[in-house]
């Protein structure tokens, strides 16, 4: 017997010895190793401190994570040398030792029992995806790995291995494996989690915890075995391991912020890895919160939340529905950038436009009663009317006819440009020009749009542009103010005065609620001194929900979420200088009513709307034939409201808005269309020859 073996080592050692001067002919004429970069790999979205958000998988349906070997333990990388590749760092490729006991136990047996495969063996199998339980796979095996021994460090390879290896299922590589496994990165793993990660490879199906986990455990614990022999553990901590149990169910992968992940990979569908400025327990608690509260108002109801930082334009958590999958709530519908009807949120604009203006000061008085301006007639939300309030209590009601007596007096056009300057995108119904409904809700705008204003109020009127994607160039945000620094500090004393849900007896958050028309949409928006919060209720397909309002759904969301913000609020700005801060009793007497329409002037159904000169299709000679000057077109109106909005061939001109006469010099003779759109959206027009 001893002879035969003998004889057998012989005959292996030769094999060896052949086998090694032909693959020092032969690998040279291998193909190419193929590139990592070729591989295709899961798309992966990482929050601001780069830790996972969500992951996709790969185009052939792998979850086949980007990995390094700085982002897995050390501990685990010792068990794997020690288990499947001791002479590692030695060898050059093929282990001759392993080889040769290989080749004897095939020449025993009459069959291959052990491979005798290093990790670059391993490496050059997976790489190949080719099964090598034939002599001429094997031999092409060996080629490769001494093909990547040549081409690459031990680093590399290893890293190869911890992208490719097999985990069961369609998990490949050691980070998918962790997470799926263990719910964790890879980056610290226990003893016993190393060492299952260690084996399942061998056998990825027959081994997998979830489903054979005796068969797991027993693989798991010859691999600690072998690591206390190696010297890797030592007898205490591999018993210690040992009483761990495997894992008896898979995991599912990160699935947060999945709006805004999926919304980054089809932006930049070939990036690998997605880096966007979310802070991933912040937008875990969030979501949790959301779904627990939609939970309890209803099967169909959704809810979207965004927090942006203000002071550095980073956008913290978006949540765009409590769950992406959900049917019942259309979650595939990313609220946060549905237009919906902003109610009475873009109230506090109204006012502080109107302090710009000298229009009202927060302790005027004005006038919440029944009017008619030009046939619209706004109600308040409660068909109440509290009479004779200053400003400031206007606002901290929201009573609509004030509101709209407001804005009758500084214009829907202004309220529309300083959306604008707030970066909002307002939506309009149709080719109308903006009428007063806009302030109690007539247009469309995004909870993304309102966190920009809010953004803009809460930084004393400066716009700011809010960013998601760390991968992008950050956009500037406008030179021109939102609000002057005075208004908009007023806007935040009187929202700081709301009752504070869950910090009773401070004003540090400055907020306001809407309700849209038939109850479609509930808002809830507030700042403090460094965050600002969005909030909207409803349902994504825009039924409404009776009796759901913003102060009832909205608001006990946005106070909560501003807890897990942190239970210390930051305070807000303090007031500026050239702060007017005086009772109604001792304001200038220009100030101590608001300066809006009275009653016969709001109700006024005077002069008809009209081009009153020239008329239609006059043909007005000014001197555009003979090239020596042409004399001013000038344009005289008639009736409407101001202020007034002049176009000429559709085209804007520049000219006070409260005045009822264009003087306008043309530069082209021929035809020539002017139009004048006053406050409610009257349209006039006149059709001209220019010579």
């Amino acid at each position: 017997m001893r002879r035969r073996l003998k004889a057998m080592g012989l005959a292996g050692a030769a094999v060896v010895f052949l086998t090694a001067v032909k693959v020092g002919v032969d690998y040279r004429d291998l193909p190419e190793i193929p590139k990592t970069s070729d591989l295709p790999l899961s798309a992966v979205v990482l929050d601001r401190d780069d830790r996972l958000l969500r992951a996709f998988t790969s185009d052939d349906q792998k979850w086949r994570l980007p990995v390094t070997l700085a982002d897995i333990d050390p501990l685990y990388v010792k068990m794997l040398v020690a288990y499947e590749d001791k002479r590692f760092y030695d060898h050059h490729g093929v282990d001759a030792g392993a080889l040769v006991r290989a080749v004897g136990q095939m020449l025993m047996s009459g069959r291959i029992v052990s491979g005798g495969s290093t990790l670059t063996m391993q490496v050059a199998r997976l790489l190949e995806e080719h099964p090598t339980r034939t002599i001429g796979a094997k031999y092409e095996q060996i080629l490769r790995a001494v093909q990547i021994e040549n081409s690459l460090s031990k680093n590399q390879i290893l890293s190869l291995y911890m992208l490719r290896a097999p985990f069961g299922g369609n998990l490949e590589g050691v980070r998918a494996a962790s997470l799926v496994w263990f719910g964790k990165e890879p980056s610290r793993l226990t003893p016993a989690e190393a060492a299952l990660l260690v084996a399942l490879p061998q056998s990825p199906e027959a081994r997998r915890p979830d489903r054979f986990a005796a068969r797991a455990t027993d693989a798991r614990d010859r691999v600690l075995e072998r690591a206390v022999k190696a010297g890797v553990l030592t007898t205490d901590e591999a018993v210690a391991a040992r009483q761990d149990r495997v894992p008896d169910r898979r995991r599912a992968m990160p699935f947060l912020a999945a709006h805004a992940a999926r919304d980054a990979t089809l932006e930049d569908p070939d990036r690998l890895i997605h880096r966007l400025t979310i802070d991933a327990p912040l937008q875990e608690s969030l979501e949790s919160l959301v779904r627990d509260r939609v939970r309890a108002l209803g099967t169909h109801i959704s809810s979207a939340v965004l927090v942006a930082d203000h002071q550095t334009s980073e956008i913290l958590a978006s949540v765009g529905s409590p769950d992406l999958l959900s049917e019942a709530r259309q979650g595939h519908i990313d609220m946060t950038k549905a237009v919906r009807s902003p109610g009475s949120t873009l109230k506090p604009l109204i006012y502080g436009l109107a302090f710009e203006e000298g229009v009202a000061h927060p302790e005027s008085f004005i006038e919440d009663r029944p009017i008619d301006i030009g046939g619209y007639r706004p109600t308040n939300f409660d068909q109440a009317y509290q009479g004779t309030v200053t400003v400031r209590e206007a606002l901290q009601l929201s009573l609509n006819t004030p509101a709209v007596q407001l804005l009758e007096a500084v214009g829907p056009a202004r309220l529309i440009s300083r959306l604008k300057r707030a970066g909002a995108e307002p939506v309009l119904a149709g080719d109308k020009a903006p009428g007063l409904a806009i302030g109690l809700g007539g247009l469309g705008l995004t909870l993304t749009d309102l966190t920009r204003l809010y953004a803009a109020l809460a930084r004393q009127g400066r716009p700011t542009s809010l960013v998601l994607n760390r991968d992008l160039s950050r956009q500037p945000a406008g030179t021109a103010g939102v609000l002057e620094p005075i208004a908009a500090w007023h806007v935040a004393d009187i929202l700081s005065g709301l009752p504070q849900p869950q910090s009773k007896g401070t004003s540090f958050v400055a907020y306001k609620t809407g309700t849209a028309y038939g109850y479609r949409d509930s808002w809830a928006v507030g700042f403090d001194g460094r965050y600002v919060v969005a909030v909207w209720v409803g349902r994504a397909d825009a039924s409404p929900v009776p009796g759901m309002t913003g102060a009832k759904a909205a608001v006990p969301i946005l106070f909560e979420a501003f807890q897990r913000l942190g239970k210390d609020r930051v305070p807000l700005p303090a007031e500026p200088g050239g702060v007017l801060s005086r009772p109604t009793a001792e304001l200038p007497v220009a100030l101590r009513r608001a300066r809006v329409a009275g009653r016969d002037a709001l109700a006024r159904k005077g002069t008809p709307f009209r081009i009153a000169y020239p008329p239609k299709g006059a043909v007005v000679e000014l001197g555009l034939k003979t090239g020596t000057g042409a004399q001013p077109l000038v344009v005289k109106l008639e009736g409407g409201k101001r202020p007034y909005t002049w176009l000429v061939n559709d085209k804007p001109v520049e000219v006070s808005s409260y005045r009822r006469q264009l003087v306008f010099t043309p530069t082209e003779e021929g035809f020539a269309q002017v139009a004048v759109i006053d406050s409610e959206g009257q349209v006039a027009r006149v059709d001209l020859t220019l010579k």
